[in-house]
């Protein structure tokens, strides 16, 4: 068996020294030596979207994802979503909207909807579903998904917010 690398690397905020094995995924790190669930493990091939996370502050499957390669980097999960007061706007979209159904897509839904509208505060539904195309879910027909993105990155403004994925 291969030598185990270690490397630091900082998952919501909080720094990781650990040793893994050079073929261990970023999504067997975070669900089972971080023991982060929410992450999903869909298709493991990088095509549903269920396994996304932010990586230094880009979308990343992170089934595709040694962690070997992130020694250094910055990972958000869905877990940084909701702070000490509550939902993250996103996440209250989601539920006020009728964005999920059985929720296995919805962790990569929005991890993909907080990176979206950082770069879009306010994007047309034209823009969610161009930016949200490569996440798949089998339940909902979409339309809920992207009125919950629309309608989160509304209350965003009208809130004045920085939609950061991330709480404070």
């Amino acid at each position: 068996m291969p030598e185990k690398v270690r490397i630091t690397v900082t998952v919501n905020g909080t720094a990781h020294d650990v040793l893994v094995e050079p073929r261990t995924l970023l999504v067997d790190l975070l669900r089972d030596t971080l023991q982060l669930p929410g992450t999903h493990i869909g298709c493991e091939q990088g095509v549903c979207g269920a396994c996304t996370v932010r990586v230094d502050g880009r979308p990343a499957r992170s089934c595709l994802m040694f962690a070997a390669q992130l020694d250094g980097c910055e990972v958000t999960t869905v877990e940084s979503l909701a702070g000490p007061d509550g939902l993250h706007p996103v996440q209250k979209a989601f539920a006020e909207n009728h964005g999920l159904q059985c929720g296995f897509c919805t962790p990569g839904m929005l991890m993909a909807a907080c990176e979206l509208l950082e770069r879009v505060p306010v994007p047309a539904p034209e823009d969610v579903r161009e930016s949200l195309g490569g996440n798949l879910c089998r339940c909902t027909g979409y339309q809920n998904i992207v009125r919950s993105v629309c309608a989160a990155g509304a209350a965003l403004a009208a809130a004045d917010q920085v939609p950061s994925g991330v709480q404070a």
